[in-house]
């Protein structure tokens, strides 16, 4: 049974984006689908422009220059600890007595001052903020859902060294401008990115017979090759063997950046190091890279993006992410079959996947992770935080910190993984409801949210709560904003 107008405005909204804001449900009434599909066509879809965000190599510098004056202020204190050691244990051999008071400008231990939070920190916070702005000012939100969808399938982690203060320009320069683009540029733009070449320690990886191998005795990482086969492209146990992640580790041996002790401006950039590249032709999987330098590598990379596995993996995860975890095979294959025709046209996968009817009849079983759930919290209520730190925690509490993956697979697209974190979304919930009770009616941002959606049951239980912020928290925890 076809839905009616409105409710499939709702399914849109919740299952594609990242939920309605006050009066979307009417707004994109006419056109559900094609709404989405403007969202993705806009120019700059799902792209950031802010001056105030650094690139990653200026996040890099800053990063380095405050670790550097850190470093140097550790030394001075150092330093007059020990001038004044000196100077108490002279004034004890002449009969001083007491010993001398703290020099002058240095504070007794109970009055440091509050903590700030330091550079790398503030950087990741600016970008959070950047990034919540961008989910929550969103009409749809279907870009800034394929944005995240990507982000985490190329993930990496601010719990990883330096990666921390170039987490969101990662996002910015590597996932966003590629979401309505080609497969391939987007792999290329990951795997030579900073943040992906430490994250997954290219930086560290020399070839064997390369010149700086001979010199250094020092060998093969094979972290990012590995994890490029398995997770980025082909997926696992796809028919390679373990000499195809050897190779293709030598073919992208050199793949590093340009110090940033260096402080020029290439400083912090993706550089290709020919002196810690394997040389020679490598083969992987069903062919030999004969290419020199750089070039081998991207030969490779794209090989790899064509890869009829490849395909299927991809069409596998978007599926699951948007639809259900056993998403219908002919779902999977008809995005298959579409990345396939195109080259691996994301825009046009992404198409296939909301014009595709089975994507609209599954039933909504999806839960909706934690961040996207609190960002469709906000967007129903209205209510913009001034500050992204509580956010932040939130997400930590809830199992899903931000640009902090427990491993190089990124956070689950399993219901299995999020069920047991329900409880610690009720307390999410009443705090948030506390806040936002008084400037928000229940039951008028339960119609705009999800209109013919709404089930009796959790318009009964709306009507039977003892008291507005009651009323929010229930409507929270409804299973129709659980669920996709």
């Amino acid at each position: 049974m076809a839905l009616d107008p409105k409710s499939q405005t709702a399914t849109a909204l919740h299952r594609f984006g990242l939920g309605p804001k006050p009066g979307a449900l009417d707004a994109f009434a006419n056109d559900p689908r094609g709404a989405l599909i403007a969202d993705l066509s806009k120019p700059g879809a799902g792209q950031i422009v802010n001056d105030d965000l650094m690139t990653t190599a200026e996040a890099l510098r800053a990063a380095y220059d405050f670790r550097q004056e850190k470093k140097a202020a550790r030394l001075a204190r150092r330093v007059e600890e020990e001038q004044d050691r000196a100077a108490r244990n002279a004034m004890a051999k002449a009969g001083a007595g007491a010993a001398a008071p703290p020099p002058n400008g240095t504070p007794a231990m109970d009055q440091k001052p509050k903590q700030q939070p330091g550079v790398p920190q503030q950087i990741f916070l600016d970008e959070a903020r950047a990034r919540l702005d961008a989910a929550l000012n969103a009409d749809v939100g279907f870009a800034e859902r394929l944005v995240w969808f990507w982000s985490n399938h190329f993930c990496i982690s601010a719990d990883k060294g330096v990666t921390r203060p170039i987490c969101g320009a990662f996002e910015r320069e590597a996932i966003r401008p590629h979401i309505a683009g080609k497969f391939a540029d987007m792999l290329l733009a990951v795997e030579q990115h900073p943040a992906m070449l430490f994250y997954l320690d290219n930086t560290a990886s020399i070839g064997p017979n390369s010149f700086a191998g001979k010199r250094r005795g020092k060998g093969l990482n094979e972290n990012l090759a590995r994890e490029i086969m398995e997770l980025h492209t082909l997926g696992v146990r796809t028919g390679y063997s373990q000499a195809d992640v050897t190779n293709f580790a030598k073919v992208i041996t050199g793949w590093t950046i340009v110090p940033v002790r260096q402080d020029g401006p290439r400083a912090g950039t993706f550089f290709f190091n020919e002196r810690m590249h394997e040389p020679g032709v490598q083969h992987v999987i069903d062919r030999d890279y004969a290419q020199d330098g750089v070039a081998q590598g991207e030969a490779a990379l794209r090989r790899l993006a064509a890869h009829p596995a490849t395909a299927k993996h991809v069409a596998l995860k978007l599926a699951r992410h948007f639809v259900a975890d056993e998403p219908p095979p002919s779902l999977v294959e008809r995005l298959r079959q579409r990345f396939a025709d195109t080259d691996g046209d994301l825009k046009e996968v992404s198409i296939a996947l909301v014009t595709a009817p089975e994507a609209w009849d599954a039933p909504r079983t999806k839960l909706r992770k934690p961040n996207e759930w609190m960002v469709a919290s906000m967007r129903a209520t209205g209510i913009l935080p001034s500050d992204v730190r509580p956010l932040i925690n939130a997400d930590n509490m809830l199992g899903e910190p931000l640009w902090r993956p427990p491993a190089p697979n990124g956070f689950s697209d399993m219901n299995d993984a999020w069920t047991d974190g329900l409880a610690s979304r009720l307390d999410i919930a009443n705090r948030f409801s506390r806040q936002v009770a008084e400037l928000v009616d229940p039951e008028t941002v339960a119609e705009q949210s999800f209109g013919p959606l709404l089930s009796r049951d959790t318009r009964e239980t709306l009507a039977r709560a003892e008291s507005r912020a009651q009323a929010v928290a229930l409507l929270l925890m409804a299973p129709e904003f659980q669920r996709r």
